[in-house]
């Protein structure tokens, strides 16, 4: 069935078009699993006023043929979102979760156009209802514009940061359109969607769980305390795919140590997969490498960082020989960095004699550098290229073509106007250190004893390495019973290490031994 009829060109700005419903039937590993798709708009509110629509798309099984009529539907369900900030769901969706997913190769690399969807024999449909939600400015999901607002007249202040910037908004007449690109605002209508969406379908006797990766990781984290103490939603659950926990380590300096040592694993890892240590011999299988790798960087690297020019100049000069064999790449460089290699440089260095580079967000992977003279990089990351456009084809066919939905509106997977838009509006002093969720996750998990966590990276992300999590999950103080609830486990690829087929198949493996454990029903 498909409730669509038109689209919404003629609609008024604050009126979404209708929701679309088609039934289908998903075949998963058990048997088929018949289901109702449903793409839908909810209006979010300030008073009276509608201020955005937020786009969703649902997966939600049949009951049991013995349930009884009118007995409430207690299968779990998980809301799913993405990071950037600026990202839809789409990656998600049409990447690892859902019951349709597009194509790619084996080893994750994309395919030749066109984009090709094909039924996703690991989506997590088999043991969950999903709920993939595109945050206001991606997707469909938008402010309203009710055509009345204006820019302040001139002298007036408009702060950038804090509930000042809310007030500067009111001051015109409308909703500010990047009202919602802030941590907290944003934080606040995710939690605001998930209960309309619980009361609208009827869903609040079901356990309910979150999924989210990059900054969707760092929302999560935040979330398994906001819901439970400004919304009354209890978790039992959340994953965090390749999150984004403390930004401190995502941009490090010349007077940083952890965000260093916690990307020596996973440079070395590179090395070793494209031939390149001179520490660990082709074929050492991963966990070596891995263990090795830490071993160095948390002991003599550490040290070496710390103690800067404090340690003996021969003493210094041998970790920095050992860092540059373990990684790869040439001493000459390690040394004019004193060991602070960064991500950019390692890509560049690591193939450079073959003028290759390597990709950021997956390290396994590469392309011949267009620009080897050009300083900055001016090329493709390799790890990136062709991604957009497969997912863009894919999700305009999933929901104009199968699901039918009728909208003008473009689908934006990834706005970098929300991005570049994004603001810590926290109430905060500007002075305050960077900010993270981990200390959230710590608080929401005391806050409930039952909720369960895991969280799983690529071995080959430069971005959000995983030894960055690993790390901050050991120095989280947590008690032995609460050490229990968080499950740690990462697969051989990058950001998107499910683009892998190996690295999917054993990922929904993963995760629905974790879905057992966590749903209590």
């Amino acid at each position: 069935m498909n409730d669509a009829d038109g689209d919404d060109t003629q609609r008024p700005a604050a009126s979404p078009p209708p929701p679309v419903q088609l039934r289908e039937r998903w075949h998963g590993p058990d048997g088929p699993v018949p289901h109702t798709s449903r793409a839908e708009w909810v209006v979010l509110r300030k008073g009276d006023e509608a201020i955005a629509e937020m786009f969703s798309v649902a997966y939600v099984a049949d009951p049991p043929s013995d349930l009884p009529d009118g007995a409430p539907n207690d299968r779990p369900v998980t809301f799913v979102m993405n990071g950037g900030p600026g990202a839809s769901s789409v990656y998600l969706h049409l990447g690892a979760v859902g019951p349709r997913r597009v194509a790619f190769a084996d080893d994750g690399s994309t395919l030749p156009p066109p984009s090709r969807l094909v039924d996703n024999a690991e989506s997590w449909l088999a043991f969950t209802d999903l709920v993939f939600v595109d945050p206001v400015g991606t997707g469909f999901s938008r402010v309203i514009d009710h055509g009345t607002r204006r820019e302040p007249s001139a002298g007036s202040a408009t702060p950038a940061t804090g509930s000042g910037s809310e007030a500067g908004a009111a001051d015109r007449e409308g909703p500010d359109p990047r009202a919602f690109f802030g941590v907290d605002r944003d934080l606040d209508s995710l939690g605001e969607f998930v209960t309309r969406w619980l009361s609208t379908h009827g869903r609040w006797g079901s356990p309910v769980l979150l999924a989210g990766e990059s900054y969707g990781g760092f929302r999560g984290a935040k979330l398994v305390r906001r819901l439970v103490e400004k919304f009354g939603v209890g978790l039992s659950g959340v994953v965090l795919i390749s999150p984004a926990l403390e930004f401190a380590t995502l941009d490090p300096t010349d007077y940083d140590v952890l965000a260093w040592v916690d990307l020596v694993p996973t440079m070395a890892a590179a090395a070793v997969h494209h031939g390149r240590s001179r520490t660990f011999a082709a074929g050492t299988p991963l966990e070596e490498v891995l263990d090795g790798a830490n071993a160095f960087a948390t002991g003599p690297y550490a040290s070496a960082l710390i103690r800067g020019s404090d340690m003996p100049a021969a003493e210094r000069d041998a970790v920095m020989v050992e860092l540059a064999d373990m990684v790869g790449i040439d001493v000459g460089v390690v040394r004019r960095a004193e060991g602070r290699i960064g991500i950019r440089t390692f890509a560049r260095e690591l193939l450079r004699d073959q003028g290759r580079t390597l990709g950021l967000y997956d390290a396994s992977t590469s392309v011949r550098d267009p620009f080897p003279d050009r300083d900055p990089f001016a090329g493709p990351d390799p790890s990136l290229a062709g991604i957009e456009r497969v997912f863009a084809a894919g999700i305009n066919q999933r929901l104009r073509g199968e699901l039918g939905v009728q909208t003008d509106r473009p689908y934006e997977l990834l706005s970098m106007d929300v991005n570049k838009s994004w603001k810590v509006d926290l109430d905060r002093h500007a002075l305050d250190g960077p900010i993270g969720a981990t200390d959230d996750l710590r608080h929401g998990m005391a806050l409930d004893p039952s909720v369960r966590v895991l969280i799983s990276h690529g071995h080959y992300d430069l971005v959000t390495p995983f030894q960055s999590s690993d790390r901050l999950r050991n120095l989280m103080r947590l008690d032995p019973e609460t050490a229990r609830r968080i499950r740690s486990h990462h697969f051989p690829g990058g950001h998107m290490f499910y683009a892998w087929e190996q690295s999917r198949r054993e990922f929904r493996d993963v995760v629905a031994d974790f879905y057992a454990a966590a749903v209590q029903v």
